[in-house]
């Protein structure tokens, strides 16, 4: 057997043009003819064919590539015979597969070694992410489990580890680079347990061209694989002259090309059309002219080095998103912030009196799985808080389910990951799940999906200290609990004041979509349910 090397055909005169999909993996058995991959130039979509039948060893390329022709798609192992008869007339140059000369036939055969793809797995997000590290090199040996690149998300960085022990080939990415769910990431040679095939003849070697011509390597595909796109030319209903692969390029930059004057033949849209329309448009939001459509002057820049010594220190990506979303919400939501006091006396003594069978069970039994609790019978009880303000500002989405946020403070930066269906778990299953939420942000693991689908956020400055703030509500959600430091304070109980341990609650809520009816109606009912928690079973 050899390994056939399949490369990008002449491609007509376009220079680079973009990998869309990609139709096989490693392992796959293809037939002569079969699609390996899709490209598209801007002006049409093609499908490259596989010139010989076999194995697929390695895809070279990945979705979102930019290739030009002569570019190696894949490696194929092929059959002798198919190897004496190839499906296109042109010469194609053949790379030997690494062999050895195979043991005499009283000898044990050696394990066989093979080679593994590793693949970015879901990541729960379908946009690129970051490669912020590299944590291997080629030549590295590594055991399952080790870490092999990290990613980052907007909201959380990812170790992607080794499928398998084994030796790294090579490498597909580099740091800075962005990828997506399915991408390449390496190649490593794992060990196999199962024998080598045995022969009593040597291995034969393919013997490579006397003189292959330079274009040997991309033998030309079928005239009738390059299929225009309906779209390839002609104006659709937009009214934009524009390529499939100038229609992309707007989609993912969120660019309404009716608003982008072409600068092509005849009015037609390019890339650079699309990237010049974005440039502006960034530095116009940037200058301080435009501060995201809120009016507001930027904040002039001061040099404070003139005052004393100073660090410039670059904030983490988290902590970018975050100060962005934190200006997003305060700026787009009309907050309003009430206040009051629960009387946790009842429940802290239950809680303690609980702790011989927390340990027991292995689980450490906070405030905060009480406090979920009484949210998630709140949200229940008033369900104009479990609601959120629709895009088009036309309506409101009424949710039938109940998820919950917990504002976790991380050396990233803060992190809210979510607890779902608060409303169906008890107070053990909530607890073992905060807490492991909790250590997941803590140590950087969480997944974009751990953090989406809140309807309700609770922000707990506990130990701390403070007796309340006012929480930014984390839109879409409409409504935010803070929870400050609980205090032993006087309570009057009709004949005199008696030591009760007041927990400070500080509500902030999304106006457009709550009443001070509502919030009165929410409040009262959740330091009613913290105050007796036995009315978490009405």
């Amino acid at each position: 057997m050899t390994i056939q090397v399949i490369t990008v055909p002449d491609l007509g005169g376009a220079d680079a043009v973009d990998v869309i999909e990609v139709c096989v993996a490693p392992g796959d058995v293809v037939e002569v003819e079969q699609s390996l991959v899709v490209l598209e130039t801007d002006k049409a979509s093609m499908e490259i064919p596989s010139t010989h039948a076999g194995t697929i060893v390695s895809v070279k390329v990945n979705e979102g590539d930019s290739i030009s022709e002569g570019s190696a798609l894949v490696e194929l192992e092929i059959e002798a015979a198919e190897q004496a008869a190839p499906a296109a007339d042109i010469p194609e140059p053949v790379v030997e597969a690494p062999s050895a000369a195979a043991p005499a036939a009283s000898e044990p055969a050696a394990a066989a070694s093979a080679e593994q793809t590793v693949t970015v797995p879901d990541v729960g997000t379908d946009e690129d992410v970051d490669v912020i590290e590299i944590c291997v090199a080629v030549g590295d040996t590594v055991s399952e489990g080790d870490s092999l690149i990290v990613l980052e998300t907007d909201k959380a960085s990812i170790e992607i580890p080794a499928p398998a022990g084994g030796k790294v080939l090579s490498l597909s990415v580099n740091e800075g680079d962005k990828i997506a769910s399915g991408a390449a990431i390496a190649v490593l040679l794992v060990e196999g347990s199962a024998p080598a095939p045995e022969s009593s003849a040597p291995v034969a070697q393919a013997e490579a061209p006397a003189a292959p011509q330079p274009k040997a390597a991309a033998p030309a595909a079928p005239a009738a694989i390059a299929t225009p796109s309906n779209e390839s030319t002609a104006e659709s209903d937009d009214g934009a002259y524009a390529g499939p692969a100038v229609r992309k390029l707007a989609r993912q930059m969120g660019v309404d090309l009716s608003k982008v004057k072409g600068g092509g033949p005849r009015g037609r849209l390019t890339k650079d059309d699309i990237r010049a329309y974005v440039t502006k448009a960034v530095d116009l939001a940037t200058s301080g002219k435009v501060t995201g459509g809120s009016g507001i002057p930027a904040i002039p820049a001061v040099d404070f080095a003139k005052f004393g010594d100073v660090e410039l220190v670059k904030m983490t990506k988290i902590q970018k998103i975050t100060a962005n979303n934190m200006s997003r919400n305060w700026l787009n939501v009309p907050h309003v912030t009430q206040f009051d006091d629960a009387d946790i006396t009842e429940l802290e003594t239950f809680r303690k009196g609980m702790k011989a069978e927390a340990e027991k069970r292995g689980v450490k039994l906070t405030p905060l799985p009480f406090l979920l609790k009484a949210c998630a019978a709140a949200l229940r009880y008033e369900p104009a808080f479990n609601v959120s303000m629709h895009s088009d500002g036309e309506h409101i989405v009424k949710k039938d389910y109940v998820n919950i946020g917990i504002a976790v403070a991380t050396p990233a930066g803060l992190m809210v990951p979510v607890i779902r269906d608060v409303d169906k778990k008890g107070l053990w299953e909530l607890a073992e799940e905060s807490n492991a939420m909790a250590k997941k942000a803590r140590d950087g693991k969480l997944m974009p999906m751990d953090m989406q689908g809140g309807c309700f956020s609770i922000s707990s400055l506990g130990a701390m200290g403070g007796t309340g703030f006012t929480p930014i509500v984390n839109a879409p959600e409409v409504a935010i609990l803070g929870v400050s430091k609980a205090d032993i304070k006087p309570k009057w109980d009709g004949q005199e004041f008696q030591p009760r341990n007041m927990l400070p609650l500080c509500l902030s809520y999304d106006h457009r979509a709550i009443n001070g009816a509502d919030a009165g109606n929410f409040m009262t009912f959740l330091v009613s349910a913290i105050g007796d928690i036995r009315r978490l079973l009405l």
